[in-house]
């Protein structure tokens, strides 16, 4: 039923969200916070399969989807890829390498997420994130950016340094860092330069 001001009801929430939420490592929690990070498993698979049938038996809500909802292959890599950059790029970043939110929240970087947690996450809606219901995007369109947040994170950097794969605000940092660098020691060499022929 949940503690007011310390944790919300599971009524309803279904096993979706409780196999989200444990099979990440956010449950159980070591403290509470605004958000919680992506920690080490406590309980093996078949621990977290009960305990979310547990919950689910308290008020029903979305069901652990099978492994045919969330094959990648049944995916399209270019249709995800719109559909993400349209639903989930302004919070997980165009390759889904996370970033900061208000108030202490973050959008954590999808790299180490399974095909079944990126679905239970859109459909659950965990901590900041919405929800996304069938209605919203369909099981298709979820397959589809499942496809496209796990074929992006194999594909090779045809830049060179990745710089963190979080766009160009890094690389335009690195640039003007490098050039500022660049500015002090053209300064010094010239009034070092200076100093000797005043000399």
């Amino acid at each position: 039923q949940g503690v007011p001001g310390v944790a919300p009801s599971l009524i309803g929430v279904g096993a979706a969200a409780v196999h989200f939420q444990v099979s990440t490592g956010r449950m159980p929690a070591k403290e509470t916070g605004p958000e919680q990070p992506r920690k080490p498993v406590t309980l093996h698979p078949g621990q977290i399969r009960a305990l979310a049938a547990y919950i689910e038996s308290l008020g029903g809500g979305p069901m652990i989807p099978s492994q045919a909802d969330v094959n990648p292959a049944a995916g399209k890599f270019s249709l995800g890829q719109q559909l993400f950059v349209a639903d989930c790029a302004q919070c997980h970043n165009f390759v889904g390498a996370g970033g900061a939110l208000t108030y202490g929240k973050f959008a954590p970087p999808l790299t180490k997420s399974t095909p079944t947690q990126i679905f239970e996450a859109m459909l659950t809606g965990p901590e900041a994130m919405p929800v996304f219901n069938n209605t919203t995007i369909t099981p298709q369109q979820k397959r589809d950016i499942i496809a496209y947040v796990t074929q992006a994170r194999s594909q090779p950097n045809p830049g060179g340094f990745s710089l963190g794969r979080v766009g160009p605000v890094t690389e335009g940092l690195v640039a003007f860092l490098g050039l500022l660098l660049f500015m002090v020691l053209a300064a010094l060499w010239i009034t070092a330069k200076h100093g000797k022929t005043h000399e």
